[in-house]
C-alpha cells in the first residue's frame, strides 16, 4: 500500500470510484482508494440501478446528463461492461397538479437541450403497455431514462482509474484520521498509515463514522428501501423491445424490466431509518428483513395501476439501506476548518449523479473550483444546526414524500420550528405564515386576523395573493416593517482588514460611516457572493449577505484569511434585524432616534450607531425594497423592545408588517437580483449587472483579470427583466425565454409585482438581444405567454425613492 498519496478516497462504492477516476483523469496519479471490504459492499451492490436526467435543479440535471453519457467512456477505457440500457421512460401523472409539475419540468429541460415530451395517456399506454389508462391524466416521456449494472459500473470506474495510474486497496478499513501540524492527514488503517494531502469521505453508509473521525456530525441517515422482482411476465416475454422505465407518482413506485420479469420499487410512507446512530463496520453484502406489511399500501396501488404485476407474482423482495441528506441531495465539497477534508456522500441517486459528483469534486480538489454551479449539492448548505434529531425528522419526511409534489410555495413541516428569534411569538400572534431558511423561522406573509395562517400549495397564485398585495401597498404608500434576522452577518476587523477585503471583494471599500454594494468573484470572474459592506470604524467592518449561504461564504472567507492581522466572526447569534421601508419610514425612525436622520445627516448608503429610544442599534440607510428605508441591527436581547417601539411609533403613519413574499414582489419590480437565483457561480460579473459596483481602478481582487477580460470582450449574456401577459400564473424559475420562435434564454426568478400590477420575470438572454425588438414569449406550465422586454425597472427607474 502507498505510504503517501496526494488524495486518499475512503469508500469503494460507485461515488468513491467515480471520484478516483476523475482525479486520475485530471492527471493526478499518486492517489489511493481504500475500501474496508470489496468494491460495492455498501448500498451500491443492492441498488436498483435506475438512472435519469430530470432533476428539479437544472444544474444538478446537467451533472446527471453528464453521468449517463460518461458510461460509454469508462466502458471503452476499462473493458468492463457497465450493463447500461437506455430505454427511455415515462413519468405518469394521476392529477392535473402533477401535470403542471411535469409541464414545468419539461420547460426546464428545454434550457438543457433535453428532448423530453409531454404525451397523452393513450400515447403513454402505447409506450408502456403495462399501465391501466383510467388512473392517469397524462405523462412526460424522457428518452434518456435507463438502468445499469451497479457492480459493472463501479468496477468500470475502478479499472479505468487504475489504467490511468490510480491505486486501490481493498479489505483495509480506515480506523482514524489525524490532521498533521504541517498540513495534510495521517490516514490510519488496519494495514498501516498513509500520509495524504487530501482525504475524501465517500463512505456511503459509513459516512457518519468517517466524519466523526474528525469531529464532524454529517446530516445523513440511512433508510430501508424495498423493491421487488417479479416472476417471468408474459407481457415482457412477448414484447418486441425492452420495456421502458416508468414512474407512477400517485402510487409512489418506479418500474423497469429485469430479465424476463419486472422490477418495482417503492418509497413507502412508513419510512424506516436503518441503524440511526451508528453503522456497524461488519455490515456488508447483507440484505435487511423484508416487511411486506409496510409496503403493502404501495403494492396495492401498484397492482391496481399495473395489473400485470399482480398476475406475474413476486419472485424476490430486496430490502437494503441507503443514505439520504435532509433534502435528498448529495453532500459534497470541503469542510470549513478542516483543510484537505472533502465530502462526497449522501448521494442517494448514485447511478444518476455519481459521475457528476466525481467530476465536480475532482475539479474542486485539483483546480480549486468545481467548475459548475453545485450549490444544491454543497455540504455548506447545512449549518451546525442540522444535528441528528433534525436530520432524522427531515430525512424521514423527504423519503416518505419522494414521489410527492413539492409545490414551489410549500414549506415542509418536519424539523420545525428550530431556530427562532425573540419576536417569533409576536409575529405568530399576528398570524404570520412562516418559512424556514438555514433553519431559521421567518415570516412569509400575514394572514387576516381570525383566519388560519396556512398557505394553499399550488403552482399558481395562492390564497396569499391578496394579502401580499396589501403588504406591498403599505410599503409603497406608507411604511412597512419586516424582520431581516435571516440575513447573514459577519464582523471583520483588525489592521489587515481593509487589505483583506480588497482582495476577496471586487467592490469599493467604503469610508467610515458608509456602506457599499460588493460582489465577490472566483478566479473565473464569476459571482460567488453579493454583499453590503459597511465600515463602522477605521479597522471595523460589517458584511451583510444571504443567510442560506452563511457557511458557504464563511468557508471562502476563512480559506483566504491571512495568518495574522484580521479577525473574522459570524454574527448569526449576536445580531437580529428589523427593516422599515416606505415613504413614511423616516418619520417613524425620527420619533425614536436621538440624532438627526434627515437626508443630509443620513444619506443613502450611510450607517450609524445610535440609540432608538432605549435600544442601542446599528442603523443603515438601505433596503431591498427599492424604497426609502432603513435596516436596523440590534442584539437579540433588544429585538423585542425595538419591535414594540417601532410598531408604536409607526401607528400614526399606518405601519404594517410584511414578509418575504411581499419583499420578493417589491425587489422584482426594481429588477434587483438575489443570491442563488440571479447571482450564482455560473454567471460573470458583467452578465449579472453587478459590474457597476466593481472597483475597477483598484484592481488586485480575486477574479480581476477574468472580470476585466469579460469587460473588454463584452458579456455573452445579460440579465434582463420581462413583463408577461397576465394569465393568473407567474414564473417559478428556470422557464425558457423564447425569441422569434426559438429558446434563447431562461428565467431565474420573478413573480407578480403588486404595485406595478404586472407579472414580471428576471432572466438571462444573449447580449445581442438586450434592447432588441421581437416576439418574446416565456413558457409557463406549458403555455408560451407573450412577454415584453423592459428597458428599465418597473418601479422608480431613477432610484429617487430610495435615495431621497
Amino acid at each position: 500500500m502507498l505510504e503517501h498519496a496526494r488524495v486518499v478516497v475512503i469508500g469503494g462504492g460507485v461515488v468513491g470510484c467515480s471520484v478516483l477516476y476523475h482525479l486520475a483523469k485530471a492527471g493526478w496519479t499518486d492517489i489511493l482508494l481504500i475500501e474496508r471490504s470489496e468494491l460495492t459492499s455498501g448500498s451500491t451492490w443492492h441498488a436498483a440501478g435506475g438512472m435519469h436526467t430530470l432533476n428539479s435543479d437544472p444544474n444538478v440535471a446537467k451533472l446527471q446528463a453528464y453521468t449517463i453519457n460518461l458510461y460509454q467512456e469508462i466502458e471503452e477505457l476499462s473493458g468492463q461492461a457497465t450493463g447500461v440500457h437506455i430505454t427511455g421512460g415515462v413519468m405518469l401523472a394521476g392529477t392535473e397538479e402533477r401535470m403542471d409539475y411535469l409541464r414545468h419540468m419539461h420547460a426546464k429541460g428545454r434550457n438543457l437541450g433535453m428532448d423530453t415530451e409531454i404525451i397523452s395517456v393513450a400515447e403513454a399506454k402505447r409506450r408502456y403497455p403495462l399501465m391501466e389508462e383510467k388512473y392517469f391524466v397524462g405523462a412526460l416521456y424522457d428518452p434518456m431514462d435507463g438502468h445499469g449494472d451497479p457492480s459493472g459500473i463501479t468496477n468500470a470506474y475502478a479499472k479505468a482509474a487504475r489504467i490511468k495510474g490510480a491505486s486501490i486497496e481493498r479489505h483495509c478499513r480506515v480506523t482514524d484520521l489525524k490532521m498533521r501540524a504541517e498540513g495534510g492527514w495521517d490516514v490510519i488503517t488496519e494495514k498501516g498509515n498513509v500520509v495524504a494531502d487530501h482525504v475524501v469521505n465517500a463512505g456511503g453508509l459509513w459516512a457518519r463514522e468517517v466524519g466523526r473521525m474528525v469531529g464532524l456530525e454529517l446530516p445523513v441517515l440511512a433508510m430501508e428501501h424495498h423493491y421487488l422482482l417479479t416472476e417471468e411476465m408474459e407481457e415482457v416475454v412477448n414484447s418486441p423491445s425492452e420495456i421502458i422505465h416508468a414512474v407512477d407518482f400517485e402510487g409512489e413506485i418506479y418500474m423497469r424490466q429485469e430479465g424476463k420479469g419486472m422490477l418495482m420499487g417503492t418509497y413507502e410512507k412508513a419510512a424506516t431509518p436503518w441503524s440511526p446512530d451508528t453503522t456497524p463496520w461488519d455490515f456488508g453484502h447483507e440484505l435487511l428483513q423484508e416487511n411486506l406489511e409496510r409496503i403493502a399500501p404501495s403494492l396495492e396501488v401498484g397492482f391496481k395501476h399495473f395489473p400485470a404485476f399482480e398476475r406475474a407474482g413476486i419472485r424476490k423482495i430486496i430490502n437494503g439501506p441507503f443514505t439520504f441528506a435532509p433534502d435528498g441531495n448529495p453532500l459534497i465539497g470541503p469542510i470549513r476548518g478542516l483543510p484537505g477534508y472533502w465530502c462526497a456522500c449522501g448521494v442517494m441517486a448514485g447511478f444518476s449523479q455519481g459521475g457528476g459528483v466525481g467530476l465536480a469534486l475532482a475539479n474542486w480538489i485539483t483546480e480549486g473550483d468545481p467548475g459548475f454551479d453545485i450549490w444544491a449539492m454543497d455540504v455548506a448548505r447545512f449549518g451546525d444546526w442540522a444535528g441528528k434529531a433534525y436530520t432524522h425528522e427531515k430525512v424521514c419526511e423527504n423519503y416518505s414524500r419522494r414521489f410527492q409534489i413539492v409545490f414551489p410555495n410549500e414549506e415542509l413541516p418536519a424539523g420545525r420550528p428550530l431556530r427562532r428569534t425573540p419576536i417569533y411569538s409576536e409575529l405568530k400572534r399576528r398570524n404570520a405564515v412562516f418559512g424556514s431558511a438555514f433553519g431559521l423561522e421567518h415570516a412569509l406573509w400575514f394572514a387576516p386576523k381570525g383566519t388560519e395562517p396556512v398557505e394553499q400549495v399550488t403552482f399558481k397564485r395562492s390564497n396569499a395573493f391578496p394579502h401580499v398585495a396589501e403588504e406591498c401597498k403599505a410599503v409603497r404608500e406608507r411604511v412597512g416593517l419586516i424582520e431581516t434576522s435571516s440575513f447573514a452577518k459577519y464582523a471583520i476587523s483588525g489592521p489587515g482588514a481593509e487589505a483583506y477585503l480588497s482582495k476577496i471583494l471586487a467592490g469599493r471599500i467604503p469610508q467610515v460611516g458608509r456602506m457599499a454594494l460588493a460582489p465577490m468573484l472566483n478566479e473565473a470572474g464569476n459571482v460567488i457572493g453579493d454583499f453590503t459592506l459597511a465600515r463602522i470604524g477605521d479597522e471595523q467592518f460589517r458584511i451583510f449577505g444571504s443567510g442560506v449561504a452563511e457557511d458557504y461564504h464563511m468557508r471562502y472567507f476563512s480559506n483566504h484569511l491571512p495568518e495574522s492581522g484580521v479577525t473574522l466572526t459570524s454574527l448569526r447569534n449576536q445580531l437580529t434585524g428589523l427593516s422599515i421601508a416606505g415613504p413614511r419610514a423616516r418619520d417613524v425612525l425620527a420619533k425614536l432616534a436621538g440624532s438627526d436622520i434627515g437626508a443630509n445627516a443620513m444619506p443613502f448608503l450611510s450607517i450609524q450607531e445610535m440609540h432608538l429610544g432605549k435600544v442601542p442599534a446599528l442603523v443603515g440607510r438601505i433596503t431591498f425594497t427599492g424604497d426609502l428605508g432603513f435596516e436596523i441591527w440590534v442584539g437579540p436581547d433588544y429585538q423585542l423592545t425595538l419591535f414594540e417601539s417601532l410598531m408604536a411609533a409607526g401607528e400614526e403613519f399606518g405601519i404594517q408588517l410584511f414578509g418575504g413574499r411581499a419583499l420578493n414582489s417589491l425587489r422584482v419590480e426594481k429588477s434587483f437580483g438575489s443570491w442563488a437565483t440571479e447571482f450564482r457561480p455560473i454567471y460573470g460579473v458583467g452578465e449579472t449587472g453587478l459590474d457597476k459596483f466593481v472597483a475597477w481602478k483598484r484592481g488586485g481582487f480575486i477574479g480581476h483579470e477574468a472580470a476585466l477580460n469579460e469587460r473588454n470582450n463584452g458579456p455573452a449574456r445579460q440579465l434582463a427583466c420581462f413583463s408577461i401577459q397576465d394569465a393568473g400564473v407567474d414564473v417559478l424559475g428556470d422557464e425558457p425565454i423564447w425569441f422569434n420562435g426559438e429558446v434563447k434564454g431562461w428565467v431565474t426568478s420573478g413573480g407578480y409585482a403588486h404595485h406595478s400590477q404586472s407579472s414580471l420575470a428576471l432572466g438571462y438572454i444573449p447580449s445581442d438581444l438586450v434592447g432588441k425588438a421581437g416576439q418574446y414569449e416565456i413558457e409557463i406550465l406549458g403555455d408560451r405567454r407573450p412577454a415584453t422586454q423592459l428597458a428599465e425597472p418597473a418601479f422608480d427607474p431613477t432610484g429617487g425613492r430610495m435615495r431621497g
